[in-house]
């Protein structure tokens, strides 16, 4: 069995820094905050722009509204680099956040590590068991649970209705069909544009290629006991491999070298006819066709309707899908992105950290989230992301997607890279049993 841990804890591979927990029991702050009504500034941290600012704003009068003489201040962090600032910020009383956001990779590491506070007994409260529950998972230890959800984007893919069109090519409903259209998209190069891809598909970018692999029924990783193994060398992950690798052969020009972020530019570049991305990317699609010129600090009414003209001519011209699965009734188990939240157990206000909880699981933010395209952490109002085709495919591609293995240091899996490095490896062109095997045995090492 793994234990929270108490004392000092190396978090990555490469020892950083070392959480230590709080004297005794890392299940309970040694300090607490005074009564609710007292002056008091608590920090939330939230990760790059996927939180609207309509949703901090109320974050903000909520709290104070419901908190007399207490006042929240968001701080955004950059996803990356995000684990170190984490390493050293949660090691300390002074600089620690009181609510932070992580995305859900890194959930167990942190959990594991002591670095969060149990909030077992919030649990039903803020949602129980219509939270998203390999989400919880992630959050948990030992029967407790520190870091719940907090949202969830499965990914979908985006496309040129103009460039299918001109390239005689049809929505896809199987994953066959997919790498079928990415290459003849490729092969026509509608737009014209030169190393123009089919499928932007960074080598890189193993969120969107793990997807193969976990619809051939292959993982990443799996638990054997108290031991991991690294997965990719079972023949369901060499069959999903496989089909990774001749699309990066057949039906992309993206950069080996590069990652899976900001995909939306070379679509808008006219570089590519499709991505895939969180469905909130449809607010980052920006055709040069539809751009109205408007200054994003023009706040008049005449902006505003431009904006709306230009939304409604960008999501005329692209469609969206769920990547397909292997066959045309289901799609295919995409890579679930998003993130939890926890109160740290440095945090010196853990009573008002809580209070903040209450009100981020209340029915009216959950609703705000879905509103905004993001899959709430309660899964009781999906329904507020409506039923056009965006929320629909966010909600098919949710159904059946998946985390990655809730290990222990699979944070520190991530740090060094693994992924990252083994699938620009595929996208070169190199064996894929034996980079499979190399990369496995770094898996178990870090794991392990």
């Amino acid at each position: 069995m793994r234990i929270v841990r108490n004392g000092a804890v190396a978090l990555t591979a490469t020892a950083l820094l070392a959480l230590t927990a709080c004297s005794g029991d890392a299940d309970t702050p040694d300090t607490q905050d005074d009564a609710a009504g007292d002056a008091t500034e608590i920090r939330l941290w939230l990760n790059g722009t996927d939180t609207p600012d309509e949703l901090r704003e109320y974050l903000v009068d909520t709290f104070a509204a419901e908190n007399d003489g207490a006042t929240l201040v968001i701080e955004e962090q950059d996803w990356n680099g995000l684990v170190p600032r984490l390493q050293t910020a949660l090691t300390s009383e002074e600089q620690t956040p009181d609510v932070v956001e992580i995305g859900n990779t890194q959930a167990p590491t942190f959990t594991y590590a002591g670095a969060f506070s149990d909030v077992s007994d919030l649990y039903a409260e803020l949602g129980g068991d219509t939270l998203l529950q390999g989400f919880v998972e992630a959050g948990s230890a030992d029967g407790k649970v520190y870091a719940l959800p907090y949202y969830s984007g499965a990914r979908a893919v985006f496309y040129r209705k103009d460039l299918f069109a001109a390239a005689g090519v049809e929505v896809p409903t199987t994953l066959e069909e997919f790498a079928q259209a990415a290459t003849t998209l490729q092969a026509a190069n509608p737009a014209g544009t030169p190393n123009f891809s089919g499928f932007w598909f960074p080598g890189q970018d193993w969120y969107n290629g793990t997807a193969w692999v976990y619809t051939y029924g292959g993982d990443l990783a799996v638990q054997d006991g108290d031991a991991w193994a690294g997965a990719l060398s079972s023949p369901e992950s060499q069959e999903g491999l496989a089909q990774v690798q001749k699309l990066f052969t057949e039906g992309t020009n993206a950069p080996q070298d590069a990652d899976s972020n900001e995909p939306w530019v070379p679509f808008n570049n006219g570089e590519s006819a499709m991505f895939s991305a969180p469905t909130w990317a449809r607010w980052s699609i920006d055709l040069p066709e539809c751009n109205k010129g408007v200054d994003p600090e023009d706040e008049s009414e005449e902006a505003k309707a431009l904006r709306a003209e230009q939304q409604a001519c960008n999501e005329e011209k692209t469609g969206v899908f769920p990547l397909p699965g292997l066959t045309a009734d289901e799609p295919a188990t995409v890579f679930a992105g998003g993130s939890n939240i926890a109160i740290p157990a440095k945090s010196q206000n853990q009573e008002l950290a809580r209070s903040l909880m209450r009100i981020i699981f209340s029915e009216d933010y959950q609703t705000m989230l879905a509103e905004n395209g993001l899959i709430p952490a309660n899964t009781e109002y999906a329904s507020a992301m409506g039923d056009d085709v965006y929320a629909t495919a966010a909600i098919d591609a949710a159904l059946g997607a998946k985390l990655t293995p809730a290990a222990e240091k699979w944070a520190d899996v991530e740090g060094a890279r693994i992924l990252e490095d083994f699938f620009q490896q595929i996208a070169s062109g190199a064996d894929i049993a034996e980079a499979s095997a190399e990369a496995d045995q770094l898996i178990a090492d870090t794991l392990n």
